[in-house]
């Protein structure tokens, strides 16, 4: 087995599903930040976010053998954390996108630092101030890269519906960030 960065996830998998569960270890490698990603949107906090992301792992693990392949298996388990995700928000708080900064600020000037955190408090609290769907679809186009039809494989919104969620969550934090600027 190869666990090279250059071996495609599908090539992983294939191994995987081979019996070599080795491969799996390189999977999860690869994929552990997104997961957990989802996992501090919905729980924000790092322990419920890991707890979640091992449960996600597990699941995709042995679910390993449902991926055909027609989508690239980053989204695919997405799709299984989103969908996990939703399942166990509905008994815990909404999503929280960018509850964790995930910018090692040590290395910044204080003053630098200072307005990184003002900067980014008034990004969280406006994107708090979404509507989680809207939320949900910027968080991952912007953070995680995902492209609108990833979005809409992951989340089963169609398209144009991600579309119309990331034009408009755009439109509302451009509005409230710019009051937030008036008011400072």
């Amino acid at each position: 087995m190869t666990e090279a960065p250059g071996v495609p996830d599908e090539v992983l998998v294939a191994q995987v599903l081979d019996g070599q569960a080795a491969a799996f270890g390189e999977l999860t490698r690869r994929h552990q930040r997104r997961v957990l990603r989802i996992g501090y949107g919905f729980f924000r906090n790092p322990e419920d976010a890991a707890d979640f992301a091992q449960d996600v792992m597990i699941k995709a693990y042995t679910a390993l053998a449902t991926f055909r392949g027609a989508a690239k298996f980053s989204t695919w388990l997405t799709r299984i954390a989103y969908n996990t995700a939703i399942n166990e928000a509905r008994r815990k708080p909404r999503y929280d996108p960018l509850e964790v900064d995930p910018v090692d600020t040590r290395e910044l000037a204080p003053e630098d630092r200072h307005i990184r955190e003002e900067t980014v408090a008034a990004l969280r609290k406006a994107m708090g101030d979404l509507p989680q769907k809207y939320a949900v679809c910027l968080d991952m186009y912007f953070y995680l890269g995902m492209k609108y039809g990833e979005i809409s494989e992951a989340t089963g919104f169609p398209v144009n519906t991600i579309k119309s969620h990331v034009f408009r969550a755009k439109r509302e934090l451009r509005a409230a960030l710019g009051a937030a600027e008036v008011d400072a």
